[in-house]
């Protein structure tokens, strides 16, 4: 079986491109494939940013493939014991995405459906096509999804509205909304994403490894304990080298020269 996912790194830029014709909906095996994909860039120095995006512009994602919903196995994963794992790749693969070590753009080629929605969500940034909408439609085919994501991009109304009556939300809308940073005709949409990515990759790698992993952290603690969570990560970093040459370099107006310590 062809892997629906490639990567290709360049300039520090890892590209992780979903190929999955002809709406790249996910089965067991490509979320498998989208889960080791992002854990395969946690420990590669080379990269310091990653561009999530789909080939084509139908759809970024077309939700979960009909064909395979109740398949609980499968070559790339061993049976669930219990109902309460029938959905663990689709949790992992998400996760890998949120717990990149680098922060994740996600550049949105065309319709987000379904899990699409939460596949977008998990990523850090978000550039849309002019064309992309995004739709909780799995109340219209007898499935339930994932309205936590919903609820983290849109707000606990909307998300309700949308998840319960199964409609979407425009990039446009989007956009306005303040989710989504640009939206962008398609065959301007991946060079945009790369340079927000490039942006990223400049910076400090060790100071934007600690600074995602700091946000994921301090979601859902209260006000008190987030600041005091990033304080923390503040002591951790200002003890490499890295941290005073971003200073350094700030003041004297030159570029950093990055040692990873």
């Amino acid at each position: 079986m062809t892997n629906p996912i490639t990567i290709t790194v360049d300039e520090h830029i890892a590209l992780v491109t979903l190929d999955r014709p002809p709406v790249n909906a996910v089965n067991r095996a490509t979320l498998a494939a989208i889960r080791d994909a992002f854990r395969s860039l946690d420990d590669r120095r080379d990269v310091r940013a990653a561009v999530f995006t789909a080939t084509g512009t139908r759809a970024f994602m077309g939700g979960a493939d009909l064909d395979s919903v109740g398949d609980r196995g499968g070559p790339d994963s061993t049976p669930p014991t219990d109902v309460t794992d029938s959905g663990r790749v689709a949790r992992d693969a998400m996760w890998a995405i949120t717990d990149c070590a680098v922060p994740v753009v996600g550049a949105i080629n065309g319709p987000a459906v379904g899990a699409g929605v939460a596949f977008a969500t998990c990523c850090d940034i978000l550039l849309a096509a002019d064309h992309a909408w995004f739709g909780a439609l799995e109340i219209n085919v007898g499935l339930l999804g994932a309205s936590a994501h919903l609820m983290q991009l849109v707000g606990r109304h909307k998300a309700r509205e949308m998840f319960l009556l199964g409609e979407r939300v425009t990039a446009q809308e989007l956009h306005r909304l303040g989710v989504v940073r640009e939206v962008l005709p398609a065959d301007q949409l991946l060079p945009a994403a790369m340079e927000v990515a490039r942006v990223l990759a400049q910076k400090s790698p060790i100071a934007m490894r600690l600074a995602k992993d700091s946000m994921n952290r301090i979601e859902g603690l209260t006000l008190k304990d987030a600041y005091r969570t990033e304080q923390d990560y503040t002591n951790r970093l200002l003890g490499f080298e890295d941290s005073l040459e971003a200073r350094e370099a700030f003041k004297n107006k030159r570029d950093p020269e990055w040692k990873w310590r």
